[in-house]
């Protein structure tokens, strides 16, 4: 599937709803921001923005990145007097990637339908982090009980094989936080699950 494949792919998944997402921001990004310093930040697959809109309230000059140009502009126009402190940004994160380093690089459930060389692209995204930075990674790490059958093939990487897969050199990178962290999460049709995420805070040195 070529850049505009995969785009269209995605910008159909966005029109199928009035909304994807709730609009909130991520309990990880929550967890793990909120005591830190106002910086610059990268929201990696920004959807419609609740992550960059929760970072720019709290003063974050903030990078949001999609494929989606439908996200992107639902997140524009969600952002209200918050748009002075977000730059969205159109890019197929396998062809292109933002300028610049960041206080924090925040990819949450950076995963894709379509193949891709994943840990290529987080390991960009490490390079991106300014040395004292976090980079935070979050991905699914089981099926959530409401998808069915769709995901039973699929193997779910644990955060040692994620880790694994970065293959960051200790040398520069900390290893704040690395597990599966239970959630409560709710379902397209309003169904209740607690489930698990892998969390991973990783501190570049220097």
């Amino acid at each position: 599937m070529n850049s505009a494949e995969t785009q269209e792919l995605w910008n159909t998944m966005y029109r199928e709803s009035a909304r994807r997402w709730s609009g909130a921001a991520n309990v990880r990004l929550v967890e793990v921001a909120d005591a830190l310093p106002p910086g610059r930040a990268l929201d990696l697959g920004c959807g419609e923005g609740g992550d960059a809109k929760w970072l720019a309230s709290r003063d974050w000059q903030v990078t949001a990145v999609d494929i989606s140009d439908e996200a992107l502009r639902r997140a524009a126009e969600d952002a209200g007097e918050l748009a002075s402190r977000i730059d969205f940004q159109h890019h197929d994160l396998t062809r292109s990637f933002p300028d610049g380093e960041f206080d924090l690089v925040s990819a949450q459930f950076l995963q894709s339908p379509v193949e891709w060389d994943r840990y290529t692209l987080l390991r960009r995204a490490a390079a991106a982090v300014a040395p004292g930075g976090l980079f935070l990674l979050v991905d699914h790490c089981e099926a959530p009980p409401w998808s069915g059958h769709r995901h039973q093939d699929h193997h779910f990487a644990s955060v040692q094989e994620v880790l694994a897969g970065l293959a960051l050199p200790e040398s520069d990178w900390e290893v704040v936080r690395a597990e599966a962290a239970m959630r409560d999460a709710t379902g397209p049709d309003g169904q209740q699950a607690r489930i698990a995420d892998n969390v991973m805070v990783l501190r570049r040195r220097g």
